[in-house]
């Protein structure tokens, strides 16, 4: 029986990757630079920090590691904090509220800074149904390496086969795959050229989940 269920936050719980994706782009022409698609849909799934080493190795970039991530948060939370249209996915919050009344344990696991997290987490009220929130900046190597979901496992306190991930992503459906957790893809369309492919199950709309469904899997 499955008893702890693992979230990644962008493009599984809320959608922020048009917030970024426009914050980004104010900071690229800010820096004078020009980051084409096929190379910024690389960078998701990947923690701030090493977005920011994949620039600096790419563009001749004057500014230290620190100031660009600290021009990268500036760029977002102005996005973020008058951002009036930003809502949760479809169907996820009845989702986490119904597994956290059955007993489900459920955990964060995402690439995203735990400033990013609290944000959204304190702007949705989701604190209450969730034991652990884990953040991609406190780990060395990131999606598809599964160190952060292994973590997740072990935070959980049950084994690989009780825990699932939902995860959008390609780079995170590989870590959860390499960790050795059964993964839902869960494909929306929000997410930028992602591959849901190696997913052990693909849904595109949270109702097609529930604590009956997700105990059994």
């Amino acid at each position: 029986m499955r008893k702890a269920v693992i979230f990644d936050m962008d493009g599984v719980v809320v959608n922020t990757e048009p917030i970024g994706y426009s914050a980004n782009q104010k900071m690229y022409k800010a820096l004078g630079i020009t980051v084409p698609d096929e190379i910024y849909s690389t960078f998701i799934g990947n923690s701030d920090k090493n977005i920011i080493q994949k620039l600096k190795g790419l563009y001749q970039i004057e500014k230290t590691h620190e100031e660009l991530l600290e021009e990268k948060y500036r760029f977002y939370f102005e996005a973020f904090d008058n951002a009036s249209d930003l809502e949760l996915l479809p169907g996820v919050k009845d989702l986490i509220i119904e597994l956290h009344a059955k007993g489900i344990k459920l955990l964060l696991a995402s690439s995203a800074s735990k400033r990013k997290i609290e944000a959204v987490f304190t702007r949705f009220g989701l604190h209450p149904y969730f034991d652990a929130k884990i953040s991609g900046e406190d780990f060395e190597f990131f999606k598809p390496n599964p160190d952060i979901f292994l973590e997740a496992v072990k935070q959980s306190g049950f084994s690989k086969d009780e825990c699932i991930i939902i995860e959008d992503s390609t780079n995170g459906i590989k870590a959860a795959k390499a960790a050795g957790v059964y993964c839902i893809g869960y494909k929306s369309g929000h997410s930028m050229g992602q591959d849901t492919s190696l997913a052990d199950m693909v849904i595109s709309d949270f109702k097609e989940l529930d604590f009956e469904k997700i105990k059994t899997l």
